[in-house]
């Protein structure tokens, strides 16, 4: 049965997923939330959180400023659980949305699904794959919740060298900024170590996925990419309030903004994307609070800036990690299009011996890789559906390893590689971006500072 097929029938045999409730409570150990999600009768999904205690955190906030928190972190979980059966109505019980809101929920869900229909070959448009209905909107409003002003930053680990970069570059004397872990792992844990904090110094959310799930899954029912980081973004709402930090520093760069199949609007990174920064920052202000700012710190830079600082601070050589398929192991697989990313970028600005050292191989002497190689160059229909560079980037630095390292003999996929004038200039910023000017001069200067000492 095709995936078009096992579409339209799912449709048609569950006409409804609702989104029945959200409760929380606070207990010893932090704070405890359960979402109730059900699709007909026997489909009942509880997933969980828990926000582990910390000295830095108050607990002790208004009921409505909570239940909007919260309410808002079940919206971004549900699309999780929507698309294994995908039926065309969603219904909320437990809140209630304005028209403007039903659009922007309508296109998250769609764009943030842009490559499980791709992948999984189904058709759909924005307007028709699903409906939003929920309960008046005079039952249970939306509170403001306001922080008062604070310098510091929340800054979400992931483990890879880009959130390395935010955090080393946001240290200041006035204040140190606050790790955030989204389930911690080795890679996420050692990175914060390296830089001088423990894990009880960070904040830590353990977020859990219920087997139902994993179990509709294994029996073939659909199955794909969701946008994890606007599952984050809401997520990291709750974790500012709570803290009394209002700043958000993601480290989302500009080739985010890149489609990964040529021609079209499906970008794997749609939830990294500039266009969601917007309008989530927008959604953020009108209908929950105006006092966050949510924004990515590494925005006006591209990936091979981002890899230029990265390479300054040795101490995380050995701990950070980019790989997905390596990541319960905490290794770096070596067979897959992140690690051949991640090798490639970092190859201008990190000796050949060195880099091979921290990813076990050569990456661009495996002859097995250039499937992912052509997809990176731009040699292929699509780019990895993997977070990485722009086609320019990756071209760019492979010219700039070519000349620096490899003068005559060349490792085996860029034997008969033709490189490019660098096209990503390494001095300048891109104008579109939310960062304040004190952060973009703090961001020129540490550009300015890596050059000069290349």
């Amino acid at each position: 049965m095709s995936n078009q097929t096992k579409y339209n029938s799912f449709r048609q045999t569950y006409p409804k997923f609702v989104y029945e409730s959200y409760q929380y409570d606070v207990q010893p150990d932090g704070l405890h939330i359960v979402f109730t999600f059900r699709i007909g009768n026997d489909i009942v999904f509880t997933p969980s959180a828990t926000i582990p205690t910390r000295p830095f955190l108050h607990f002790d906030q208004p009921r409505a400023t909570m239940d909007s928190l919260v309410f808002h972190m079940g919206l971004i979980e549900l699309i999780s659980y929507w698309k294994c059966l995908c039926p065309p109505v969603v219904e909320i019980q437990c809140g209630s949305l304005n028209a403007a809101q039903i659009s922007f929920w309508k296109k998250l869900y769609f764009n943030g699904l842009g490559e499980f229909f791709y992948v999984n070959g189904i058709a759909a448009t924005q307007e028709d794959f699903l409906d939003i209905v929920t309960l008046p909107s005079n039952q249970n409003p939306l509170r403001l919740s306001p922080i008062e002003h604070s310098d510091n930053y929340l800054i979400p680990i992931g483990g890879g060298k880009d959130s390395v970069v935010t955090l080393e570059l946001l240290q200041a004397p006035a204040y140190r900024p606050i790790p955030l872990i989204m389930n911690p792992r080795g890679a996420t844990v050692g990175c914060i170590e390296a830089a001088g904090y423990s894990l009880d110094e960070a904040l830590v959310i353990h977020r859990t996925i219920h087997p139902r799930l994993l179990e509709l899954n294994a029996q073939g029912c659909l199955n794909g990419h969701t946008p994890f980081s606007a599952m984050l973004a809401f997520y990291t709402l709750l974790a500012a309030q709570l803290s009394g930090i209002p700043n958000i520093a993601l480290s989302n760069e500009s080739s985010a903004n890149e489609s990964t199949v040529v021609g079209t609007d499906v970008n794997h990174q749609y939830s990294k994307s500039l266009e969601f920064e917007n309008d989530f920052r927008h959604y953020v202000a009108q209908y929950i609070s105006p006092s966050f700012n949510y924004f990515s710190f590494l925005r006006p830079l591209s990936e091979l800036q981002i890899a230029m600082l990265f390479s300054r601070y040795e101490k995380y050589y050995d701990v950070f990690r980019s790989c997905n398929v390596g990541s319960k192991q905490d290794v770096w697989c070596g067979h897959c299009a992140k690690c051949l990313f991640a090798y490639i970028i970092l190859s201008p600005f990190i000796p050949p011996s060195r880099l091979n050292a921290i990813f076990g191989k050569c990456m661009l002497d495996d002859p097995e890789m250039k499937p992912y190689f052509d997809q990176l160059i731009g040699h292929a229909e699509t780019k990895p559906f993997e977070c990485v560079g722009t086609i320019s980037e990756v071209n760019s630095a492979l010219s700039m390893t070519l000349s620096r390292w490899y003068p005559q003999e060349r490792p085996s996929l860029l034997a008969n590689y033709q490189p490019e004038v660098p096209t990503t200039p390494l001095a300048s910023l891109f104008a579109d971006h939310n960062v304040s000017p004190e952060l973009l001069n703090r961001l020129s200067q540490a550009i300015a500072n890596a050059i000069n000492n290349q």
